[in-house]
């Protein structure tokens, strides 16, 4: 087999037949973990597959640059961006550099700590039991698409909650997320004849609700995350409005779309070793770890582009000042360096350094939230499952940068309520 030329690692379409490319990365991370990409469609970029070389970068905001852009780009699609006057104009801090990626981040940061968080719960562990009683029913018996009713469900409802939503708006708030992350899947883009038209439209609708939330809470504060970025300050003045609208987006879509693609893999992965269902079933201790290696066996944002600021030297390759370098986070949680027996699914892994959440400057500020809302949705769900198996074909989104499962029909029977 022939060294990728790298359209299987970065082209939408290349994921929804099976997922991500483990047996491509495999092969890079053993022959060429930096390896000179070019594929058809696309700018020539270093793929970067070991674990190590991934945490060397990360670590080095002022030589690997994420202002330039985070997402690898076809020609067309980078047509649309520049001549994007929306959401292309949207400034988020995975997109910031140092120093201004600190400042921004102090913002919001002190609201994600674990202490802090335990104002949210109570919505958290409610959301929880609701979703998982819904399912039950009166019977306890039944068939879903997992990945729809409960993995989307659950984490929407929880944002929804911190971010000033209300619930009837849920539904659409929810269509315009999967329109923005699922931009390159015809099952999920937003329709129109002009695609550049539909983008542009599809940003000014989400600025146009949110700006209603950020008035609303800069005249009303409460304890919420919504206040909190509504009334954000940088250098004592109040965040600009791209700023400020882009802090809301990222945080809604962002933190929305990868702890529902964590939950739906997750569960896939203990449909499909249902030992370690068992397990956990028996302990609920077990939930904690279980949640850290579904986040490494899925991976939900699986990659992240940076661009070099200098000449570096990187695994013997000689990358150089402008050179495109893209970080596949799914291939550096199965290098067998760090992981032993990469490819089990093993809930009590121990240690478990994944990269499922990055690490050094851009680690995911929500990251614990996601613990915390994907914790209680497996603690309720698992203590309650007594069978579950798929009832269909899972199928996958069309995404190489959000990855996970459109469609996961499952059939299972639970423990109702008393």
């Amino acid at each position: 087999m022939a060294l990728t030329d790298g359209l299987d690692l970065i082209d939408p379409p290349a994921y929804e037949p099976a997922g991500p490319p483990h047996e491509s990365w495999t092969e890079l991370r053993e022959k060429d973990p930096v390896h000179l990409c070019k594929p058809p469609g696309y700018g020539p970029f270093w793929a970067i597959t070991r674990h190590a070389d991934i945490c060397r970068i990360s670590k080095d905001p002022e030589t690997f640059l994420s202002d330039p852009g985070i997402v690898m780009l076809d020609e067309t699609r980078s047509k649309f961006r520049e001549e994007d006057q929306g959401l292309g104009m949207m400034k988020t801090i995975i997109e910031m550099d140092p120093p201004e990626h600190r400042t921004f981040r102090k913002v919001a940061s002190g609201w994600f700590t674990p202490n802090a968080l335990s104002r949210v719960d109570a919505v958290v562990e409610k959301s929880a039991r609701d979703t998982v009683d819904k399912l039950a029913g009166a019977t306890g018996e039944g068939e879903c698409d997992f990945a729809i009713e409960v993995a989307t469900a659950h984490p929407l409802r929880v944002l929804c909650s911190i971010l000033g939503v209300a619930q009837e708006d849920e539904p659409y708030i929810l269509e315009m997320t999967n329109q923005l992350f699922g931009s390159d899947d015809p099952d999920l883009q937003r329709k129109g004849v002009d695609r550049a038209q539909a983008i542009r439209e599809l940003g000014l609708e989400f600025y146009q609700f949110f700006a209603k939330i950020i008035e609303d809470r800069r005249a009303n504060p409460r304890d919420d995350l919504a206040s909190v970025l509504a009334n954000g300050k940088v250098d004592g003045e109040l965040m600009g409005p791209m700023e400020t609208f882009g802090y809301y987006l990222i945080t809604f879509t962002a933190g929305h779309d990868t702890t529902k693609n964590a939950i739906a893999g997750g569960m896939r992965a203990l449909v499909d070793n249902p030992n370690e269902l068992e397990r956990v079933r028996v302990n609920p201790e077990l939930v904690n770890p279980l949640f850290e290696e579904i986040v490494r066996w899925t991976t939900p944002v699986n990659y992240m582009k940076r661009t070099a600021s200098r000449d570096v030297e990187l695994a013997g390759k000689n990358i150089r000042e402008g050179d495109e370098v893209v970080l596949f986070y799914a291939s550096a949680n199965r290098d067998d360096e760090i992981f032993e027996d990469p490819f089990s699914f093993r809930i009590d892994r121990d240690p478990n350094p994944h990269v499922g959440f990055g690490i050094g400057e851009h680690f995911c500020l929500g990251s614990n939230l996601a613990r915390r809302s994907a914790r209680a949705l497996f603690r309720e769900l698992t203590s309650r499952l007594e069978h579950v198996e798929l009832a269909g074909e899972p199928e996958w989104i069309q995404s190489s940068f959000v990855v996970g499962l459109k469609h996961l029909p499952l059939r299972y029977r639970i423990t109702p309520t008393s």
